[in-house]
């Protein structure tokens, strides 16, 4: 299992105008290029009408799955620096498409770069973007004499419980960074001399959203 990276988890839509051309910028999410060529066409159809439907997407936890397109601009002016901004702000499993209604004014290649480049920072901005981390869910259960101490450790790591269950004794499970499983253990082991059990699972990938965990 690699690092933690960032994702696009919801997509977004910015524009803006340059010239009198504008610049629409589409995201959405994609982990397979057949994702992403499908939502290429759907911006196709749907801005049927447009002079260019420039695109660029980023796939896989390295980002080693990369392609781009200028659809027609000048080489090297659309598609590439779009591309650039997408691996300059680190965000994988995301597909991009520009698309230009020429307002009659040349931009020239330098105009060309910014405008795209701008336009996919504007859909980045109404994007949601988040990071897919490395973890492993820890169950733990412990004396009602214990309990304070779990808690006050876990708000220490900044850490919620995903479920706690009260009976004669307090289970709880938390979902834990892979980096710091160890380290935790050994903070609740000593902080309760010893009377927690813990149970460490398989590694998972997990996100945040909203202050709730989720699952990949």
């Amino acid at each position: 299992m690699t690092g933690g990276y960032r994702i696009l988890w919801e997509g977004g839509t910015g524009e803006l105008i340059e010239k009198r051309s504008r610049f629409i910028a589409t995201t959405w999410p994609a982990e397979t290029e057949e994702e992403a060529s499908a939502f290429v066409e759907r911006m196709r159809k749907k801005y049927w009408d447009a002079s260019h439907n420039c695109y660029a997407y980023v796939l896989g936890g390295q980002g080693r799955i990369q392609k781009c397109s200028d659809d027609g601009e000048p080489a090297q002016t659309a598609g590439r620096p779009m591309l650039d901004v997408l691996l300059g702000e680190e965000v994988r499993n995301i597909c991009v498409v520009v698309t230009r209604y020429f307002g009659g004014v040349l931009l020239g290649t330098g105009g060309l770069v910014r405008a795209y480049s701008a336009a996919v920072k504007e859909g980045l901005k109404n994007s949601r973007i988040i990071e897919k981390c490395p973890g492993r869910r820890m169950d733990i259960v412990v004396d009602y004499t214990g309990i304070g101490k779990i808690q006050y450790i876990l708000a220490q790591a900044n850490l919620t419980a995903l479920d706690t269950k009260y009976t004669d004794k307090v289970e709880l499970s938390v979902m834990v960074p892979e980096s710091d499983t160890g380290s935790l253990s050994s903070r609740i082991t000593e902080g309760t001399a010893g009377r927690a059990r813990i149970a460490v699972g398989d590694p998972v990938y997990y996100g945040i959203i909203d202050g709730e965990v989720i699952l990949f």
